[in-house]
């Protein structure tokens, strides 16, 4: 596999080597001792996660607020995905900047977000699933979303005349008001 560090400091596209003939392909989804090798630290992962979405449907922006943090390792294994992960470490040099990549089944891309970022994505295709491992358990009760269309942060969604958004992902709020509601540490990483 190969680890492609981002401008957005821990975060990274993971590249896996396929195998590939006539017969169709192999590759490792996911190693251990790669994956924490090419974070330079170990990672545990406690839960897998598996969704299915039709084309138009946006999720997120969504994080959980400490002590529950979760880092996600992300997939799409059908179907193609605008995939955005938001830094939200406000001791980050960068603070509210983002990152977006594509994630298909056709380019097996992975994206690693720590701890600390918010994560959302818009399917592309008819249909997409979407695998992500978490570093720990969900607990609603921490559970944050910030609007997907929050105007400082400026997501450049492309463009769909037909989104389907959760009535969850529409009350969503800015970040400037999930800052009011929780002290920085509460949106740190440990």
């Amino acid at each position: 596999m190969h680890s492609i560090d981002t401008s957005l400091e821990g975060l990274k596209i993971i590249e896996p080597i396929v195998f590939g003939d006539d017969r169709g392909f192999f590759y490792e989804s996911f190693n251990h001792r790669q994956f924490s090798t090419s974070l330079g630290h170990d990672v545990t992962f406690v839960q897998d996660n598996h969704s299915l979405s039709q084309q138009g449907v946006l999720r997120g922006l969504h994080f959980q607020a400490s002590p529950h943090q979760q880092g996600k390792l992300v997939r799409v294994i059908s179907g193609e995905v605008f995939d955005v992960a938001v830094d939200i470490r406000p001791d980050s040099a960068t603070f509210c900047q983002y990152h977006t990549e594509i994630l298909s089944s056709a380019n097996k891309l992975q994206m690693w977000i720590p701890e600390g970022f918010a994560h959302g994505f818009l399917v592309l295709s008819e249909k997409a699933e979407f695998l992500y491992k978490t570093t720990d358990y969900w607990h609603p009760e921490l559970e944050r979303t910030i609007l997907w269309n929050d105007p400082v942060l400026n997501i450049p969604w492309p463009s769909t005349t037909n989104l389907i958004i959760s009535a969850k992902d529409q009350a969503g709020i800015s970040l400037q008001e999930i800052l009011k509601q929780s002290p920085p540490t509460a949106l740190s990483a440990p």
